[in-house]
């Protein structure tokens, strides 16, 4: 499998709000036109509080026994107002722990979504990942716009991997 993880680092977020569908596929999203009604929420304030508010999300939680729950959604303002029959969680404000990966979009997508070498890596880098009381935690897969969304002239692009610290 041809990617790389580039660059590790940590980011300082706003309180966030996630906003997303459970059991729906990224299809769907682009057909329902749901990440356009969840961008109405997005405005200058919040582009200037969080550098990375253009990204669509796959947002996951393991619980301890390796089981994931999985999201897709968006990272809104915390006052947004969420949706009839989408779900939400709300992130305090805090620090995340980012691994950039980089290939072609297809290697990119099976790297994180079967593998969990980023939190191995920014653990070995002696970054401590957040977990819940019932020893659960959360990341998520970030396709900021245009990293992931324009490929470089070798086709490749680079999905972020997020944990929470």
């Amino acid at each position: 499998m041809g990617v790389e993880i580039i660059k590790t680092y940590k980011q300082e977020i706003p309180a966030l709000r996630f906003i997303g569908k459970k059991g729906a596929n990224w299809g769907e999203w682009w057909q329902n036109g749901w990440f356009d009604l969840l961008e109405k929420n997005i405005d200058d304030k919040f582009k200037a509080e969080y550098e990375d508010w253009n990204a669509y999300l796959g947002l996951m939680k393991v619980d301890k026994s390796g089981s994931l729950d999985y999201w897709i959604g968006m990272l809104l303002p915390k006052e947004t107002t969420v949706p009839e029959r989408f779900f939400h969680f709300d992130f305090p404000k805090g620090s995340l722990a980012v691994c950039w990966v980089y290939g072609n979009e297809k290697d990119v997508m099976e790297y994180h979504g079967h593998s969990l070498g980023c939190k191995k890596i920014l653990e070995e880098q002696g970054i401590k990942i957040q977990y819940d009381n019932d020893g659960s935690y959360w990341y998520f897969e970030r396709d900021q716009c245009p990293r992931f969304t324009t490929p470089d002239e070798k086709g490749n692009v680079i999905a972020d991997i997020c944990f929470f610290i």
